[in-house]
Protein backbone atom coordinates (compact mmCIF):
# COMPACT_ATOMS: atom_id res chain seq x y z
CA UNK A 1 0.00 0.00 0.00
CA UNK A 2 1.55 3.51 -1.06
CA UNK A 3 1.26 6.30 0.74
CA UNK A 4 -0.15 5.07 3.69
CA UNK A 5 2.25 5.47 6.81
CA UNK A 6 0.74 2.63 9.07
CA UNK A 7 3.79 0.28 10.31
CA UNK A 8 6.34 3.76 9.66
CA UNK A 9 6.63 6.90 11.92
CA UNK A 10 4.36 9.22 10.31
CA UNK A 11 6.59 12.05 11.37
CA UNK A 12 9.64 10.95 9.96
CA UNK A 13 7.87 10.34 6.97
CA UNK A 14 6.92 14.12 7.19
CA UNK A 15 10.30 15.45 7.98
CA UNK A 16 12.14 13.37 4.75
CA UNK A 17 12.40 14.52 1.82
CA UNK A 18 14.18 13.26 -1.58
CA UNK A 19 17.89 14.11 -1.78
CA UNK A 20 17.69 14.83 -5.55
CA UNK A 21 14.65 16.93 -5.54
CA UNK A 22 13.77 17.73 -2.24
CA UNK A 23 10.50 16.73 -3.30
CA UNK A 24 7.68 14.70 -0.64
CA UNK A 25 8.24 10.97 0.13
CA UNK A 26 5.55 8.37 -0.01
CA UNK A 27 5.77 4.96 2.11
CA UNK A 28 5.17 1.84 0.36
CA UNK A 29 4.49 -0.57 3.20
CA UNK A 30 4.67 -3.80 0.73
CA UNK A 31 7.91 -3.21 -0.71
CA UNK A 32 9.29 -1.15 2.76
CA UNK A 33 10.61 1.58 0.45
CA UNK A 34 10.21 5.05 0.32
CA UNK A 35 9.35 6.45 -3.16
CA UNK A 36 10.26 10.13 -4.79
CA UNK A 37 7.65 10.62 -8.00
CA UNK A 38 9.17 13.50 -8.78
CA UNK A 39 12.96 11.60 -9.38
CA UNK A 40 11.49 8.20 -10.23
CA UNK A 41 13.67 6.53 -7.12
CA UNK A 42 12.57 4.02 -4.40
CA UNK A 43 14.42 4.12 -1.37
CA UNK A 44 14.76 1.22 0.89
CA UNK A 45 13.95 0.66 4.46
CA UNK A 46 16.47 -1.35 5.57
CA UNK A 47 15.44 -2.67 9.83
CA UNK A 48 13.24 0.26 10.06
CA UNK A 49 15.94 2.76 8.63
CA UNK A 50 15.47 4.27 5.65
CA UNK A 51 18.41 4.83 3.06
CA UNK A 52 18.61 7.76 1.26
CA UNK A 53 21.61 6.71 -0.98
CA UNK A 54 21.00 8.11 -4.84
CA UNK A 55 23.14 4.86 -5.18
CA UNK A 56 21.34 2.91 -3.16
CA UNK A 57 17.59 3.51 -4.34
CA UNK A 58 15.99 1.53 -7.37
CA UNK A 59 14.71 3.45 -10.53
CA UNK A 60 10.93 3.39 -11.00
CA UNK A 61 9.87 1.94 -14.11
Amino acid sequence: MIGDAKGFDRRMLEALICPVTQGPLEYDAEAQELISRSANLAFPIRNGIPVMLVDEARTLA
